[in-house]
């Protein structure tokens, strides 16, 4: 798909500019400009095309419609419903406050909170273009599996009682108004959205591949391979424990990602850090404290990364 521009980049690295591409300088350098572009091009297509997608979805609609299904398939609605939501796991706490207001149960609400920050579209179209669509789409799977089940669970242990909050039912959030728009004024909104959102990420992106640059250009694959390419049985559980503290979007991890594994780290390692990066992150409990006892946070963060553990030994086993 990118053909052309890698051999574009290659004229313009080592010839134009005579760098030797044998030195850890000029791959790094090549790496950057590379990876950079590719990126911006495929965050800009894909959020464009989900954005327009998105211009047929009301959010009080699906709202409504949540309230009236029984709890398994309100996960399942809720975690199809996170992936057209463009949140990270910060940012969906709004929407996932909003839920709770209009009565929707608690697991219903947290299988949304899970799936909204792992299969957002920015995550989906990096995915693409780093690694194709069968891992993607193994991803996504996965991804939803994760938030119908966790929501499932948490459902099943009843901790509304540590809510909290006062929750009180929202006014008028059954209303279903429509959204009447002609395909000029959807296109409109979809690319106003998408400049929005890459103006929020662009920087991500760019420090991200930068860090991905330096570790591909000046990080011997051994050291890589040594720590985190084996198939020793702790790399999984490590790599989510140190994706925890971190706090990133798809953007700013996923050319980490890249480069780790072409480093050596095997692919669910490395996607297992990525997911524990974007769902669950420190900044994340800190807001959702003002909103729930320690112990359902605690009970949502233990079901998560067991999961998220749970598919990298799976994805290291099959991919």
């Amino acid at each position: 798909m990118f053909t052309y521009w890698e051999k574009f980049v290659d004229y313009l690295i080592y010839t134009l500019a005579g760098l030797d591409k044998t030195t850890h300088s000029a791959q790094a350098i090549h790496f950057f400009i590379f990876d950079t572009v590719k990126i911006f091009i495929l965050l800009i297509t894909i959020i464009f095309a989900v954005s327009y997608l998105r211009t047929w979805f009301n959010v009080e609609k699906v709202r409504a419609y949540l309230q009236g299904k029984s709890e398994f398939t309100g996960n399942v609605l809720a975690s199809i419903f996170g992936i057209i939501t463009p949140f990270c796991s910060c940012s969906a706490i709004p929407l996932f406050l909003g839920f709770l207001q209009a009565r929707i149960p608690i697991g219903v609400t947290f299988s949304f909170l899970i799936s909204a920050p792992l299969n957002n579209e920015i995550a989906i179209a990096m995915l693409f273009g780093l690694f194709g669509w069968k891992i993607t789409a193994i991803y996504i799977g996965f991804g939803l599996l994760v938030a119908i089940v966790g929501g499932f669970v948490i459902g099943r242990l009843k901790m509304e009682k540590y809510i909290l909050l006062d929750v009180k039912p929202m006014d008028g959030c059954c209303d279903n108004p429509e959204i009447n728009l002609d395909a000029k004024s959807r296109a409109k909104e979809a690319w106003d959205y998408t400049v929005d959102i890459f103006k929020k990420i662009y920087i991500y992106v760019i420090v991200g591949v930068g860090v991905g640059a330096f570790i591909h250009g000046y990080i011997p694959t051994d050291f890589i391979a040594k720590y985190t390419g084996g198939d020793a049985w702790y790399t999984v559980p490590l790599a989510v424990v140190l994706g925890i503290p971190m706090y990133s979007s798809a953007a700013g991890v996923m050319p980490l990602v890249e480069v780790l594994t072409s480093k050596g780290m095997l692919l669910g390692s490395a996607l297992s850090f990525m997911m524990a990066v974007t769902a669950l992150s420190l900044p994340e409990a800190m807001i959702l404290k003002r909103l729930l006892h320690t112990k359902l946070i605690a009970t949502f963060f233990l079901i998560v990364g067991s999961g998220i553990i749970l598919i990298g030994y799976i994805f290291n086993a099959i991919l």
